[in-house]
């Protein structure tokens, strides 16, 4: 299917609301064109939420899909098809050329149905109003993942090839390593006494082996708990040939285009609703390659991250007012020492083991005191833990559901290792309905932001809880301002009067690396 069909509706006050079937495969395309959209409905994204809301968790999703479901024809899977997030790769049909026939309709109409079915089913949410908030959000996602793979985040690349070349030495020739991953790779096997390739785990593990030392793996951590020679250099040569292998010359060459690195962002990539990446690796830059993300000419960033976003998440879905008076200072944490004994890490301690099931150390110690001074904050995450043991579903604040428990745990918790994997999949929706609502937050914030932002500044980053805003530098106070117009705004969308803050402090800087 092209997913070109789209239908424009004005279904309440402010530009039109574009719906279609899947914004990865129609938005770059006009974008290309330049053609920029404020609002739409994307099918796709919408059936997932509602599939899972249903208990329907991974089944097709697409349009076709959708419309054969629902008048019970046979369902279609989804196309595996790359988001073709530069105009150079594939072939990209546009909004307006013909459509073609769907199962046994045109797609213009096939979309329209599935939209209109897709609003009764909202309306049978267990809240609606939230549930809309959820869709309107993920679909304006949608419209920034797009626009950001398309506008690219600035990349010097010849600082970039300065930085490969300062770490690893001259780019070498095609099928070599690089100076300096030969020079340690060398002094590896020399330290072994045999040529062994430090690529290979398998080789690595068998030298250690003849000289009586056993190790299961050559992770990083096994390695640093290992007394011998080879050790130093083969910690050093993983590092350089990470940085080589995915943040590279080969890398940039696939990446970088124009001065821009131009990643493929997967909207609600992760069962949380965090973001991912198909390919590109944006999610994951190393600090090292932070230097090399450098403003335009008389332009600027704009970096901003939400602190402590997790915690103040359970304070403001709680409704410990304890826990949200702490939530509404700078410093969470600091805040909320006294009732830890005025150690602040402990503090930090006790709501993370909260959040993530942590058992280990002084945490039940610490999570005793929160139990007692932040009861319903506790309770809340603990009832969540409680429905993942016992294979139920739960939801974020908005209602993204967890996906169900699969037969494989259903046969493990009626056997031997039952305990094990209930408190497996209790710390799973422990921490999924504050990290899903903490990933709302953020797009709601996206969201908003994309709203208030000035021409020409542009969204250039978003990973999980910090924006990046390229923008000229007589604009970057404005910006700045509306980085904080925009978090106040995504909590009252959400969560309505609190006493839960949600601060974004916006960092004005050239390069990336001096923002951090």
């Amino acid at each position: 299917m092209t997913d070109t069909a789209a239908t424009g509706a004005a279904a309440d006050a402010g530009p039109p609301r574009w719906v279609w079937a899947d914004a990865r495969r129609v938005y770059p395309a006009l974008l290309s064109r330049g053609v920029r959209l404020s609002r739409c409905h994307d099918v796709a994204l919408t059936e997932g939420l509602l599939l899972a809301a249903e208990g329907r968790y991974g089944e097709p999703r697409q349009a076709e899909a959708a419309y054969a479901r629902s008048h019970g024809l046979p369902v279609p899977e989804d196309a595996e098809e790359r988001p073709d997030g530069d105009q150079g790769r594939g072939t990209q049909a546009t909004l307006f050329e013909p459509v073609r026939e769907g199962p046994g309709v045109a797609e213009t109409d096939m979309v329209a149905d599935v939209f209109a079915g897709q609003l009764r089913r909202i309306a049978r949410t267990p809240d609606p109003g939230r549930f809309r908030l959820l869709v309107a959000a993920e679909s304006a996602g949608a419209l920034i993942a797009a626009e950001m793979g398309h506008d690219g985040m600035p990349w010097r690349e010849d600082a970039h090839d300065a930085l490969l070349t300062e770490m690893l030495g001259p780019r070498p020739v095609h099928g070599m390593r690089p100076a300096k991953l030969q020079a340690l790779a060398d002094e590896i096997s020399a330290a072994l006494g045999r040529q062994v390739n430090p690529d290979s785990p398998q080789q690595i593990v068998k030298a250690f082996k003849s000289l009586g030392v056993d190790i299961p793996s050559t992770r990083s951590r096994v390695l640093q708990t290992v007394e011998h020679p080879a050790v130093a250099p083969l910690l050093a040569y993983k590092e350089l040939a990470r940085l080589y292998s995915f943040h590279g010359w080969t890398w940039a060459a696939q990446w970088v285009r124009g001065g821009r690195f131009r990643p493929e962002y997967v909207v609600g990539g992760v069962v949380s609703g965090r973001w991912a990446t198909n390919g590109g690796g944006a999610l994951q830059i190393p600090k090292v390659m932070r230097q090399v993300v450098v403003a335009d000419d008389g332009w600027t960033l704009v970096v901003a991250d939400a602190a402590q976003l997790e915690p103040r998440v359970l304070a403001a879905m709680s409704g410990d007012d304890g826990l949200a008076r702490a939530a509404g200072e700078i410093d969470l944490y600091a805040a909320l020492a006294q009732a830890f004994g005025g150690v602040r890490e402990a503090a930090k301690i006790a709501m993370l083991s909260a959040m993530y099931g942590g058992t280990s150390g002084d945490a039940p110690k610490l999570l005793a005191v929160m139990r007692q001074r932040f009861p319903k904050a506790y309770a809340f995450v603990e009832d969540a833990a409680r429905a993942g043991e016992e294979g139920r579903l739960v939801r974020s604040w908005l209602g993204r559901t967890c996906p169900p428990a699969s037969e494989r745990w259903r046969r493990l918790v009626a056997g031997p290792e039952g305990t094990r994997a209930a408190r497996d999949r209790g710390r799973f929706t422990r921490n999924f309905v504050v990290q899903a609502t903490a990933a709302e937050w953020a797009l709601t914030l996206l969201a908003v932001l994309r709203g208030l932002l000035p021409e020409p500044a542009r969204l250039v980053f978003f990973q999980h809880d910090e924006v990046i805003v390229h923008c000229p530098l007589d604009l970057a106070a404005e910006v700045g301002a509306a980085v904080g117009r925009a978090a106040r705004e995504a909590t009252r969308l959400l969560f309505g009067p609190t006493l839960v803050r949600f601060p974004m402090q916006a960092v004005t800087a050239t390069r990336y690396a001096d923002a951090k």
